[in-house]
């Protein structure tokens, strides 16, 4: 039965979420072309933070959440090859609130992990990283780092 549990708290985050969210950031289970809502894949949009290299992308990501949520976080993706030091080839983010033996609690909220993963791209974890190219550039080149962050913020405008 666990996973009532699991759909009835992301039930819950999704009225909370549509009361009271940041500013600029969209995170919404996915409908289908039936109109049926998926409350286990959310669609999210995280916007780069202002005064930072980040700033004007807004940046999709998938929140795939199991059957055993919120015992266990859920699994966030950006596109693949999203250059960050902390992002993993296929897209998977890597943070200590998203890994189940470290960081996680099942009280972090959608609202939290989204604010956490704006924060990680602004101030990557260097001790953890999860691509070799994003990281490489981050500590020993920060002008082609900063460079292409500012290129692939391009790359994810504001949807209008």
């Amino acid at each position: 039965m666990s996973g009532g549990i699991a759909r009835g708290r992301l039930a819950e985050e999704r009225k909370a979420w549509r009361k009271n969210h940041p500013h600029g950031f969209v995170a919404k289970p996915e409908t289908g072309t039936d109109g049926s809502v998926n409350l286990m894949l959310w669609q999210c949009s995280i916007p780069g933070k202002p005064s930072t290299d980040w700033e004007g992308g807004h940046y999709p990501l998938t929140m795939q959440f199991s059957e055993d949520y919120p015992s266990k976080p859920p699994k966030c993706k950006f596109p693949p090859n999203f250059f960050h030091p902390n992002v993993y080839p296929s897209g998977t983010v890597c943070l200590s609130i998203l890994n189940e033996d470290s960081g996680w609690r099942p009280a972090i909220t959608v609202k939290q992990i989204l604010v956490g993963i704006q924060d990680l791209l602004d101030l990557p974890n260097p001790d953890d990283p999860a691509q070799t190219d994003g990281y490489q550039l981050y500590m020993q080149d920060t002008v082609e780092y900063k460079r292409r962050v500012k290129q692939q913020a391009k790359q994810y405008p504001a949807l209008l």
